[in-house]
Formats: C-alpha cells, sequence, structure tokens
C-alpha cells in the first residue's frame, strides 16, 4: 500500500503521489472526525483505501484500529448522440451492505435488417454499473409495449424481434438498472 496522507505531532503531510492537489483531512483532526476528501476524482483513483490510527505510546493500539473503503470512480459518458442516449440516473437512498455504483450510459444498437417477416436482435449494453445492471425494453411509441423472456434477456441486454411487421416500427427503449440507479438508451426501428 502507498501512504497518501499522515497526522503525526501536530503536522498534517501529504505524501508525493498523484492525489497530493487533491486530497486532505475534511475536519481538523482534532475534532476527532478523520474524514478524508479526495477532490477531482478519476477512474484511476478506484481501489482500496485504508485509514489506521495509532496512538503513541499504546503499542497494544498499532494495527488494531483499521478502516478499509473501496472507492470505484466511473468515467464520465459518452456524449450524448441526438435520439440515442438519454442519460437518466437516481440517487440511492439510504445505506447499502457492498459499494454500489449506477450503471453507465448503455449503448443500443440495432442487429439485422428490419425488413417486414426478418428477425432482429435490438442490444443494450452498459460498460459500468455495480452490481452488473438489469436491463428492461419497452416500445414507447406508438404504443406502450413492454417485453418479457424469452423475447427479452434481462441480463445479457437483448431483445429478439422476430417475424417483423409494418406495425412494429417505433421506439425502443433500454433501462439499464441496478439498486445504485439507472440509465437508458433509446433505438427508433422503421420497418
Amino acid at each position: 500500500p502507498v501512504q497518501i496522507l499522515t497526522y503525526l505531532d501536530g503536522m498534517v503531510k501529504v505524501e508525493e503521489t498523484e492525489l497530493k492537489p487533491r486530497v486532505g483531512f475534511l475536519y481538523p483532526v482534532l475534532s476527532h472526525n478523520i474524514s478524508v476528501f479526495i477532490n477531482a476524482t478519476r477512474e484511476r483513483d478506484s481501489g482500496q483505501y485504508m485509514c489506521t490510527v495509532n496512538v503513541v505510546d499504546d503499542a497494544t493500539s498499532t494495527g488494531k484500529n483499521i478502516g478499509v473503503i473501496n472507492l470505484t470512480v466511473l468515467g464520465k459518458a459518452p456524449p450524448s448522440h441526438p435520439g440515442s442516449l438519454r442519460p437518466r440516473r437516481r440517487r440511492p437512498s439510504g445505506l447499502t451492505s457492498a459499494p454500489a455504483v449506477p450503471p453507465a450510459a448503455p449503448a443500443c444498437q440495432l442487429h439485422g435488417n428490419p425488413a417486414v417477416g426478418a428477425n432482429v436482435t435490438l442490444s443494450c449494453a452498459s460498460k459500468k454499473g455495480k452490481p452488473s445492471p438489469a436491463y428492461q425494453w419497452q416500445r414507447t411509441a406508438p404504443t406502450l409495449q413492454v417485453f418479457f423472456p424469452p423475447a427479452q434477456d434481462r441480463a445479457g441486454g437483448t431483445l429478439k424481434l422476430t417475424n417483423l411487421s409494418l406495425d412494429m416500427s417505433g421506439l425502443y427503449i433500454c433501462v439499464a438498472e441496478n439498486r445504485a440507479g439507472s440509465a437508458e438508451c433509446s433505438i427508433l426501428l422503421e420497418v
């Protein structure tokens, strides 16, 4: 492990790491709240962080007062393209037992030729999210339609449309969702 921040003999020392200009104690250490902040987080800041408190002249405390947290930082969502990506996120309510990260804006794709009588597959994939998101497809226009297995694969994010007809044309939306939030993309199917 790399040491990034130290408080010893009344002095705060920030070690020479990539985090140096962006890290520090949130409150004065003597307040007994030793929360740490990291500003302008980046994906490469992800990892396990450990806090150890050793009391001077107390050998029994050494290595016992340890806190560990896993930090996951997501990158920015790709730029929005008209009609293809519409990120929607919800904040988690309450605390969860394991770190959760909302899904990144998924990418929607059409596989196959959307002609009358043909079969196509719509795919939806989010590159990030913990736990892995589940996917739900629905058609919103011209009428609302929700899909279920076997046509829809909630884990894989695919929707199989068979024997296409003209009335299957419309706007299809995929929502990627986990307990930390959701994001969506859409695709316009023209048969």
